[in-house]
């Protein structure tokens, strides 16, 4: 018996004036390892990608993480990229309009720090475009000047409520949370369900009809089969784009 199909978008990427598909392996290795199923990249050029075709083939979707940001155009009209050399704006014509189709078509997705952001903003949300110049937050950004294990181990806290409480099954977990943007204000039919120290929104989740509709701005990709919390969150993804409507 075939695995189920797990798509994943992928980003931009330049390489010696070349332009590739590409997205971190850390994610294709969760998908496949932990939540058993088979992942299947596709590119970023919306004139390559039949979302149709796309979801045809899609028993779930994971939107990953990337170090771009999405454009500011798709949430703040006027207002000016504060990184303008971040943008992928490649990546938002393909992820914003797959993630509003597959919630209409109740297609499982799992969408983790930029596609956290995405999902957010898919569903008519707004992003700060820096968090750490926000009063009140604190500063997300990841640590430089460390080793992999120490710039991806957990770094702060979050308050779980919801749904995803009950998955987890604890009240607060520890996560890897590295991130510039972040929510300013929450998406329609999303719900927010984990909240950090500072009181920025760190999870959503998407209506209750939706087999799995979750949004997380950590990263439970990484050494996802020796965490416990991201063993559960993957197995919950890979159950639900197992079952056949």
């Amino acid at each position: 018996m075939s695995r189920p199909i797990v798509v994943i978008p992928c980003c931009t990427k330049i390489i010696e004036a070349y332009t590739f598909d590409a997205v971190s392996r850390q994610y294709s290795a969760a998908v496949a390892q932990v939540a058993e199923c088979q992942p299947l990249l596709i590119p970023l050029d919306r004139a390559l990608v039949d979302i149709g075709a796309v979801l045809d083939v899609a028993d779930g979707i994971l939107f990953s993480g990337s170090p771009s940001n999405i454009s500011p155009e798709h949430y703040a009209a006027g207002e000016v990229p504060v990184m303008p050399d971040k943008l992928d704006k490649s990546r938002d014509a393909v992820t914003l309009p797959l993630i509003r189709t597959a919630v209409e078509k109740h297609i499982p997705m799992f969408a983790i720090c930029r596609g956290f952001q995405e999902l957010n903003v898919a569903l008519g949300g707004k992003l700060h475009q820096a968090v750490h110049d926000q009063e009140g937050l604190g500063d997300h950004r990841e640590k430089k000047g460390l080793t992999l294990e120490e710039r991806w181990g957990p770094v702060h806290s979050l308050t779980l409520t919801g749904k995803l409480k009950e998955w987890v099954g604890e009240d607060e977990i520890r996560v890897n949370s590295l991130h510039g943007q972040g929510i300013k204000e929450v998406g329609k039919m999303l719900k927010p369900e984990a909240f950090a120290e500072d009181g920025l929104v760190e999870a959503v989740r998407g209506p209750d009809d939706h087999p799995f509709c979750l949004g997380v701005q950590w990263h439970p990709e990484w050494g996802a089969a020796q965490n416990p919390v991201s063993v559960k969150l993957f197995q919950r993804f890979g159950a639900a784009a197992g079952v056949k409507p």
